[in-house]
């Protein structure tokens, strides 16, 4: 599944070219999650604004001739966006799995969505309507400079489920999927199962700090691809070539030589370093 620094790569691969476009068609496949909430032809004519991202959600605004607005974008478990710019485009049919496509004066965007649990939805602002609701219980931006050991220890307390299990939550800070929630509990020396609500002050402010960084790292590497995830311009990512812990079960700790340990959690599999990650 996408998690946060992917759509964020795959945020920054399209946004500026489509930055002003004028949406000259929409054409919807299959049904995805939830339905568009808007005529498609509405649209056109319609000039697409800045795009944001919102956890893993991201909102393209649309000054559209008959309302303004703008579609909010998930891409699901195994949702991708391409981007095609105007000059490349040559006929570019849709495929099976292609669901949704915003044809613009700049170009092609198309989400390619084998499972369709992916959505693309109209909202008149993204803090009203259908937008509003889906992004409600959404935690803080790991890159928020509000973001500290302070709001994550006062978000943790009170919680007997285990610290890896409290961050893959999202309602205190979104972003820290799976691979990522292993590799910052790795680098902040904290084990998996610790009770969330047992994390000291000083190790919250230490985990809030590997969350940030692991993100950020992640972003600057182009995210994770494990199967086929890419960027809108078809570049892989390389994450996963400096993942710490994560899918290195039995092989030596980078730090302590101990082989690292998998175990499962939430139907997850976590992986981390008995000897440096302490309880």
């Amino acid at each position: 599944m996408p998690e946060l620094p992917e759509v964020e790569v795959t945020r920054r691969s399209f946004a500026d070219a489509i930055a002003g476009a004028e949406v000259a068609q929409l054409r919807l496949g299959k049904p995805l999650r939830w339905p568009l909430g808007q005529a498609a032809e509405a649209l056109q004519g319609g000039r697409i604004g800045a795009v944001l991202r919102r956890g893993k959600y991201l909102w393209l605004p649309v000054s559209a001739p008959v309302e303004r607005g703008g579609l909010l974008l998930h891409l699901g478990m195994s949702g991708s966006l391409a981007f095609t710019p105007q000059a490349d485009l040559r006929g570019s049919p849709p495929g099976p799995h292609d669901h949704f496509d915003l044809q613009t004066d700049r170009g092609l965007l198309r989400l390619t969505d084998p499972r369709r649990f992916g959505a693309v939805v109209w909202s008149e602002a993204l803090d009203a309507g259908p937008a509003a609701k889906l992004l409600a219980g959404l935690g803080m931006e790991p890159f928020d400079a509000r973001f500290n050991g302070e709001h994550l220890h006062a978000g943790l307390s009170g919680r007997r489920v285990a610290i890896k299990l409290a961050l893959l939550a999202g309602d205190i800070v979104v972003g820290a999927g799976n691979i990522y929630a292993c590799e910052a509990l790795f680098i902040a020396g904290i084990n998996p199962r610790l009770a969330a609500a047992k994390l000291s002050r000083p190790r919250a402010e230490r985990l809030a700090l590997a969350v940030r960084g692991v993100l950020a790292q992640a972003v600057e590497a182009g995210g994770t691809t494990l199967r086929d995830f890419k960027d809108a311009h078809g570049v892989a990512g390389s994450f996963q070539m400096q993942a710490r812990v994560y899918g290195r079960e039995g092989l030596p700790c980078f730090d302590c030589g101990t082989p690292i340990r998998r175990i499962v959690q939430g139907q997850r599999s976590t992986f981390f370093c008995p000897q440096c990650q302490k309880r």
